[in-house]
C-alpha cells in the first residue's frame, strides 16, 4: 500500500512538471500576455490535480 503511494506521488510529480513546460511553451507561442499568464497555469494545475487525486482514488477503491 505505501508503495503505491510513493510510486503514484512520483508519478504525480513528473506529470505536474511536464504539463507545467507544456504550458509555458503554450504561452510563448500564443504570446499570452505575462499578467495572464498566472491565471492559465493556476487553472491548468487546479485541473491536473484534480484529475490526479480522482485517478488515485479510483486506484485506491478497485
Amino acid at each position: 500500500m505505501i508503495s503505491v503511494i510513493i510510486v503514484f506521488i512520483i508519478f504525480s510529480g513528473l506529470i505536474l512538471y511536464n504539463i507545467n513546460r507544456m504550458t509555458n511553451t503554450l504561452c510563448i507561442q500564443k504570446e499570452i500576455p505575462e499578467e495572464r499568464q498566472p491565471k492559465v497555469f493556476r487553472i491548468i494545475n487546479i485541473l491536473i490535480t484534480i484529475l490526479l487525486v480522482s485517478s488515485y482514488v479510483e486506484i485506491l477503491f478497485t
